[in-house]
């Protein structure tokens, strides 16, 4: 049998099909022709040692011709890959763009154009516009446009590191109108859910591996994924693993838990993989060597009981699971205890993180007014010691206020409550792989409201990518397996889950407003 781009999938993950009438066999054609030309070009290169910029750019060009002819193309491929690349600096194999943003830029770029075509073809794509999409915006605007005209009003330079952080949740809100414009259906959100969770377990395991220093991983991370360039980071027993962060990796295996969990409490099938796969992120939540990652599991937990009404069967479920993940992560979970051994009872980073705050931080914060509007984008300072680069904000609240004040303060609890009744209104009512990801989302964003106290999880790379995905697919517009759309549906708010009083459109039919 001829291997396909279909059958080169895992079971676990539906064929391909094709989403829209213009893109029915043509379209499967040029996929089956992509995937065979990046074979025959991976062939080439090992025979002939063609250049690896020429590989990338025509692998880019398939890439993008994928997306234009099956949008969902750039979700998969967005959620298989950015865990994985997420933790490579800018510089190491791109100049100035990370391969996770080039990868963004470029699906998002895919589907612009396809918008474009479809425009002058003479169709006419509909934006419609959520009220999660309006809290997103703003609290986008408040947290880069507003503190930037601020400094300008107070005669400040404005660095380039200001305008990089100010960019920061921009980035996000356009990986969450890739997501949420590329998928169009229950099908292709199972997809993504399964793809995501595919991607976390390696995150997993590769943590796990390095909290253990096992089989040489801290080593081979080094190359690309040391933690600032410090390759000493990679061997204190807290796993980084590819998203270079072991605070994004307690996120990561929280919200992919999420899934599983949500799943395995909507019945789904493949139970068996959905228990070994919530184990591994459980595992992996404590091989981050984070408080905060042991507490993201716990709140994710805790939120689908309370939202499910399972509580106590998620207990009495989780507190082996959790015992044995202790037990088989115990030279982590005693590295990390015995900071409480110090002469003041408590570890050397909290009080040293309570420090950097009240030393370098608040009393700019908290001086002539500055908390009402922000006092810059950046959130970081250099730091005036030689043993360390710079001196970040490890608080989330104060970060809000330092980078945009009152408005970016005020605008994230928006977001937050908006995204949190939406969600959990979806996860009851929709039972299917769409109900699943709005359960996912809804405990993921709890997670956040949680997690702010403690550092800026808004913006964490990887964990945020992931965050604001589900978010997207949990207010997609999609169909029920058989293609019948759920009636239940329509006793939802229009503003909150997209067309919900009209057949679901071709897919990518709305692209007029991706990527702007």
């Amino acid at each position: 049998m001829p291997i396909t781009a279909e059958s080169a999938l895992p079971s676990i993950v539906p064929p391909l099909r094709g989403v829209d009438a213009t893109g029915s066999r043509l379209g499967a054609g040029v996929v089956r022709l992509a995937a065979a030309g990046l074979g025959l070009l991976a062939l080439t290169a090992a025979l002939t040692r063609v250049p690896t910029a020429t590989i990338a750019v025509v692998m880019a060009y398939l890439l993008f011709v994928a997306v234009v002819l099956r949008p969902a193309t750039g979700a998969y491929v967005l959620l298989a890959t950015t865990p994985l690349l997420v933790g490579m600096d800018r510089g190491l194999v791109l100049p100035l763009l990370r391969p996770s943003e080039a990868l963004v830029l470029l699906v998002g770029a895919a589907l612009v154009a396809r918008g474009i075509v479809r425009s002058v073809s003479g169709e006419r794509p509909r934006a419609r516009v959520t009220r999660i999409d309006v809290a997103l915006a703003v609290v986008a605007f408040t947290s880069s446009v507003t503190p930037l005209l601020w400094m300008v009003a107070r005669s400040r330079a404005i660095s380039a590191d200001d305008v990089l952080y100010a960019l920061a949740l921009w980035k996000f809100f356009g990986i969450y109108l890739v997501v949420r414009c590329s998928i169009r259906t229950e099908a292709q959100v199972r997809r993504c859910l399964w793809l995501s969770m595919g991607a976390g377990s390696v995150v997993a395991l590769v943590a796990v591996l390095q909290a253990l220093q096992l089989f040489g991983v801290p080593g081979l991370l080094a190359g690309y994924y040391a933690p600032f360039a410090d390759e000493q980071a990679l061997g204190i027993n807290r796993g980084t693993s590819t998203l270079a962060s072991s605070i994004a990796t307690g996120d990561v295996m929280a919200f992919n838990l999420a899934i599983a969990v949500g799943w395995l409490l909507r019945g789904g099938s493949r139970r068996g993989l959905l228990v070994a796969a919530a184990a591994l992120f459980v595992v992996g939540g404590f091989a981050s060597g984070q408080f905060s990652g042991v507490i993201a599991l716990v709140v994710v937990l805790g939120a689908l009981g309370l939202l499910t009404g399972q509580l106590g069967r998620i207990v009495r479920t989780a507190l082996p699971v959790a015992l044995v993940s202790g037990l088989a992560m115990q030279p982590v979970v005693e590295r990390r205890l015995s900071g409480f051994d110090s002469a003041q009872g408590l570890p050397a980073s909290w009080l040293g993180r309570l420090e950097n705050l009240r030393t370098f931080f608040w009393p700019e914060l908290f001086s002539n007014f500055n908390f009402v509007l922000g006092v810059r984008p950046s959130a970081r300072i250099p730091a005036p010691e030689l043993w360390r680069q710079y001196v970040w904000i490890e608080s989330g609240h104060t970060w809000l206020l330092w980078n945009g004040g009152i408005p970016l303060f005020v605008a994230f609890f928006v977001f937050l409550w908006t995204s949190l009744r939406v969600t959990a209104r979806a996860a009851r009512i929709r039972s299917d792989a769409v109900g699943v990801a709005a359960i996912a989302s809804f405990a993921s964003l709890v997670v956040l409201a949680v997690l702010m106290v403690l550092d800026p999880h808004l913006t964490l790379r990887g964990s945020a990518d992931l965050l604001f995905s589900l978010l997207a697919l949990a207010t997609t517009a999609g169909v029920s397996r058989s293609g019948s759309r759920r009636r239940s549906l329509a006793s939802l708010d229009r503003a909150d889950l997209l067309e919900d009083r009209e057949p679901l459109s071709p897919a990518g039919s709305h692209m007029a407003s991706a990527g702007t």
